[in-house]
């Protein structure tokens, strides 16, 4: 299902996937964060780092009524502070999507599925 967006010259049609890769990448641009990882752990195995081509897998995104959600599952580097790392991944998320796509997210849930000794 795609976001709609309404301009002066028509309407835009933004699939999920898009607005996914997007989340994904301004969240890897970050400091403290190792990788994302699948939002489907069980399925998919236990917390496997994601690559930058699979990075649609670790990032939900959910539209409520007029609001749209953003579902982020990462990989913490040990020694950085958790909660520090996730605000900056929530404001660099907000801050590019609009940006980039216009697109104003009421919400983004970090979930932090492990800490790794970053390489």
């Amino acid at each position: 299902m795609a976001i709609q967006l309404g301009t002066e010259y028509g309407k835009i049609n933004i699939s999920d996937n898009v607005v996914s890769i997007l989340a994904g990448s301004a969240a890897l641009e970050c400091y403290g964060l190792v990788g994302m990882v699948s939002r489907k752990q069980l399925k998919d195995g236990i917390t496997e780092l994601l690559g930058r081509e699979n990075l649609t897998r670790g990032v939900e995104v959910r539209r409520e009524n007029d609001q749209v959600q953003i579902d982020l599952y990462i990989i913490v580097s040990y020694g950085t502070k958790i909660s520090e790392v996730a605000h900056n991944i929530q404001v660099k998320v907000k801050y590019v999507l609009n940006e980039v796509l216009g697109l104003h997210v009421d919400v983004v849930n970090v979930y932090v599925q492990g800490v790794r000794v970053s390489s």
